[in-house]
């Protein structure tokens, strides 16, 4: 196992990259039927960005605020972000 590395560390890229914030907000707990599809969709979009690097992601980390859960996302340009939003031509998981 690897050995903990405390603290907090940055990394440096001549490039430039895009941080995307995602998340929720669950503004009532006890209505399930209206946030558990939203919080479902999450894992699957994941996994096929993690699958396709070449469409420019980079990474993500997730977190829970106390609303709900958040994502922050790394790509490597606005335009891959863009392209992965929006493009019909390249269609990704259907929302």
């Amino acid at each position: 196992m690897a050995p903990i590395i405390n603290g907090r560390y940055t990394a440096r890229t001549d490039e430039p990259f895009v941080v995307f914030i995602i998340g929720m907000r669950i503004n009532n707990l006890f209505a399930v039927r209206k946030w558990l599809p939203t919080a479902r969709a999450m894992g699957p979009m994941l996994k096929e960005l993690y699958e396709h690097p070449e469409k420019g992601f980079l990474g993500s980390e997730f977190f829970l605020y106390w609303r709900g859960p958040a994502l922050v996302q790394y790509w490597r340009s606005f335009e891959d972000l863009e392209r992965f939003a929006r493009n019909p031509d390249d269609p990704h998981m259907p929302a």
